[in-house]
């Protein structure tokens, strides 16, 4: 950038360029909004930013975001807890929270196989949820990974994964459209394919 730039613009231009949908217009835009805008709104995002780290962490239990660990849905005992959603983000539980239909626990991945970006099943929780198969006397695991390449590869080598344990594994139902994520799903698709998942 030119120096007729001062460095704080150029420091939040890139910082809100790093984050994901963000191209360097929309960064630039949103830097020169908030040098506009009442300090209030500013301050008020730097501290939700900051609070945002000191006070979430990951659930114990499941990996969801939380606040207190475990989580409330961990903690919730109307909850079924030998059933339990395999998905890939946090933001897929609330996708499936908005069904009204789950009324199992989770397990939240935090991402999908994917050899293209070096992340494999090491890289995700997938030895958490083996482990707590065994301990916690599951009875069904739905994998609820996204449809596409990535999402089926962790979906099967989940499936290689539990086998042995005896567990039922199901995968939701395919009406869902492939390469779409799970958070982008309409209720009511989504409602479909948690009542259709089928055995592998």
């Amino acid at each position: 950038m030119s120096n007729a730039v001062p460095e704080p613009v150029i420091k939040l231009t890139e910082a809100f360029a790093r984050l994901p949908g963000v191209g360097p217009k929309t960064a630039a835009r949103l830097t020169y909004f908030l040098l506009r805008a009442p300090d209030e709104l500013s301050l008020s995002l730097a501290e939700a930013l900051e609070n945002l780290k000191a006070e979430t962490r990951f659930c114990s239990v499941c990996y969801n975001i939380t606040v207190n660990d475990p989580c409330d849905i961990c903690n919730d005992d109307r909850r079924d807890a030998n059933m339990v959603a395999v998905v890939e983000e946090p933001l897929d539980v609330l996708a499936l929270e908005r069904t009204g239909v789950f009324t199992g626990k989770y397990h939240v991945l935090h991402g999908a196989i994917s050899p293209v970006n070096n992340i494999g099943p090491d890289e995700l929780r997938i030895r958490e949820l083996v482990e707590r198969v065994e301990k916690d006397n599951i009875l069904e695991v739905i994998i609820a990974t996204n449809p596409g390449m990535e999402g089926d590869a962790t979906a099967m080598f989940i499936e290689r994964e539990l086998k042995p344990k005896g567990v039922k594994t199901t995968r939701l139902a395919r009406g869902l459209p492939v390469g779409s994520d799970l958070e982008y799903v309409d209720p009511v698709t989504l409602t479909r394919a948690l009542q259709g998942r089928s055995e592998f």
